[in-house]
């Protein structure tokens, strides 16, 4: 294995716990469009197989809506998402900022692979790590960087390409099957931390699983990935 130089981050469910969140704002903006729909922690759960809360929609509605109209619901939706970050309703996950710590005190660069949106990005990022947090980040690859969504490598293959990394210098730190396909696919090393909706998943291809990276210890972490 390449000596480690950076590690790039998921963001929905990895750095934060945040789909029970989404999940409320999607109920919130189908009253506001008086659509008659509530999805529950079930339904959403399948519904988190789909990459993306347009194609999520999407798959849900079929052809009932046109394509302004799920776009319409979908800017609701993530206003109210905004509005619970701003709240404060929305944390980082258990260890993630002393990864994040850990990680810049051995000089390894750090990164984000996510594909959601940059807006809902930026307003997590600025509600957990502060105003000045993305200088944390070399590279902040979002949906708008990828051509196709996880488990596609796409955002992956970006972000190593900006980094000028191959997958074997790096560490993806993913909550969701989909997300450790797609690292895993452009050769990256991957821990996976399920989050909420994610326990249960297939998680074999793993090179670690930790429920809680809170508990890692970071000085085995980092001498087991060849640091």
């Amino acid at each position: 294995m390449s000596r480690v130089q950076a590690i790039l981050f998921d963001v929905d469910g990895t750095l934060a716990e945040t789909e029970e969140s989404h999940r409320l704002a999607w109920n919130a903006a189908f009253v506001d469009h008086g659509c008659d729909w509530q999805w529950d922690f079930s339904r959403y759960r399948e519904l988190l197989k789909i990459a993306g809360g347009r194609e999520r929609l999407r798959h849900f509605v079929g052809d009932a809506l046109a394509d302004e109209t799920v776009m319409a619901i979908h800017r609701t939706k993530n206003d109210h998402y905004r509005r619970a970050l701003e709240s404060g309703a929305i944390a980082l996950r258990p260890g993630v900022r002393r990864l994040i710590t850990a990680a810049r005190e051995r000089g390894l660069e750090l990164g984000i692979a996510t594909t959601t949106s940059r807006s809902n990005v930026a307003a997590l990022l600025e509600s957990t790590l502060g105003p000045r947090s993305p200088e944390l980040f070399a590279v902040i690859a979002c949906a708008e960087d990828a051509s196709a969504k996880k488990p596609d490598p796409a955002v992956y293959s970006f972000a190593l390409a900006q980094l000028d990394l191959s997958g074997s210098e790096a560490i993806a730190v993913e909550d969701s099957r989909n997300g450790l396909l797609a690292a895993k696919a452009a050769g990256l090393t991957t821990v996976l931390t399920p989050s909420l909706y994610m326990i249960g998943e297939d998680n074999t291809e793993a090179d670690l699983v930790s429920e809680n990276l809170g508990l890692l210890d970071l000085d085995d972490f980092f001498s087991g990935f060849s640091q």
